[in-house]
């Protein structure tokens, strides 16, 4: 039988734990154009459970992009390494904002094939971060 979707139980609590942000970009829903997706970080196609352990909030473009994809091409050398996991890895451990806040940059492989394979820095996502902060209420400060 086909693993099922996240219950409304589970929806809600991967957004509460999410602070309301998707967990890669840290888009925050109550400025998102879209809602937020409840994704498989171990995607269902490769035996991916529906578990709270194995789902995390996303933004459609970072669901999109992620797909069934767990690695990526660090850009720096060139080799494979794993996406980051947000239920195994703290995002300030992979991640840092540029100066302005408006960039997402990777510091460990992992970081920087997430940067990449999830174009972390999508003009438009980059326009928001903008928007935002020129009006206070971004970076989002909660468990990030």
């Amino acid at each position: 039988m086909a693993e099922r979707r996240p219950s409304a139980l589970q929806r809600e609590r991967v957004t509460g734990r999410a602070f309301g942000c998707c967990e890669y970009c840290l888009t925050q829903s109550r400025y998102s154009s879209d809602p937020l997706a409840v994704e498989h970080i171990g995607p269902r196609s490769r035996g991916g459970k529906t578990r709270l352990s194995n789902l995390a909030l996303s933004c459609h473009g970072c669901n999109g992009l992620k797909h069934a994809h767990t690695d990526g091409i660090d850009p720096t050398t060139g080799l494979s390494a794993p996406l980051f996991h947000p239920r195994r890895d703290p995002w300030t451990d992979h991640f840092r904002w540029s100066a302005e806040y408006d960039l997402i940059v990777g510091i460990t492989p992992t970081g920087r094939a997430t940067v990449d394979r999830l174009q972390l820095n999508r003009e438009g996502v980059v326009n928001l971060r903008r928007a935002l902060r020129s009006v206070g209420v971004h970076p989002p400060l909660s468990g990030h």
